[in-house]
């Protein structure tokens, strides 16, 4: 397996042979600004076949929030309950297009804007209207975290625009809400599903983090795409370039900053992809 580091540099800097990335700590807040920065927008080292690249400069959503307004459950048959989850949104859009530049070079929606919905840390729901059902089994317990989404499936970082919860369902189909989750998380997004033609150009890297950071100096990401390993220590969107036609792998693992995986329920992620030429 091959290692890279994603470190961040000054534009002036002339690339180095070998791993580069972007370096820089964030954390979960409503002044996240989604993007790397002027000063971080360096290009990761090709390795292989394969770079990652930090983003920058996503078109922003001042005041944009995401609330839970209910989770409500009923029995459904003898063995399972029908979760119903309503949502508030203000100062965003669902459905309207988002006008960015990123959204002309990605696999963007043709329905708009939207909701991330993941539960359990699988691949998420697309959400164009404030509500959703899922049918889930009796006697079982949940994490659910959403998020608001650019219409090319962005996720905006900040506290205003995403809720997590932990919920459990009893052999009635009561739905119970556990204490609000306190350990450090990650959930996976992106990338998910097939790509095609132009769409497998650049494709969209981007996880969400709960109760933790990323840092040089703290806890990092460890993403491994076909077997090249790269780390990454700044919460932001990143462009994965070089992925070859047929089936690939991507896994993120939060890591400490010895590069320990982290314990958990939410801590590692993998998902199979798929590029498609037409």
């Amino acid at each position: 397996m091959k290692y890279y580091r994603i470190t961040g540099i000054t534009a002036a800097l002339t690339l180095l042979i070998g791993a580069i990335g972007c370096n820089n700590s964030t954390k979960k807040g409503a002044d996240h600004t989604d993007s790397m920065g002027d000063a971080d927008t360096s290009i990761a080292q090709k390795m292989d076949s394969i770079s990652v690249s930090p983003i920058a400069d996503s078109k922003q959503f001042p005041g944009a929030s995401l609330g839970i307004a209910s989770v409500t459950a009923e029995k459904v048959g003898t063995d399972s309950a029908k979760v119903t989850v309503k949502y508030n949104v203000s100062n965003f859009k669902l459905t309207e297009m988002t006008t960015d530049e990123h959204a002309a070079h990605m696999a963007n929606s043709h329905d708009g804007q939207h909701i991330h919905f993941i539960l359990d840390n699988k691949p998420y729901t697309a959400l164009y209207k404030p509500e959703h059902s899922v049918t889930l089994a009796l006697n079982s317990e949940h994490y659910l975290l959403s998020f608001l989404s650019r219409s090319y499936h962005e996720s905006i970082k900040t506290a205003e625009a995403s809720k997590l919860i932990k919920f459990k369902i009893d052999a009635t189909g009561k739905l119970t809400q556990e204490p609000t989750p306190k350990e450090a998380s990650l959930f996976y997004s992106r990338p998910k599903g097939e790509y095609k033609g132009d769409e497998t150009k650049n494709v969209l890297l981007d996880f969400y983090l709960v109760n933790t950071s990323i840092a040089p100096d703290g806890n990092k990401i460890s993403a491994d795409i076909n077997g090249q390993t790269f780390t990454l220590d700044k919460w932001g969107p990143y462009e994965i370039k070089g992925l070859p036609m047929g089936n690939n792998k991507v896994k993120l693992t939060l890591v400490d900053k010895e590069g320990n995986a982290v314990t958990g329920d939410n801590v590692s992620v993998e998902r199979d992809i798929k590029l498609s030429e037409k």
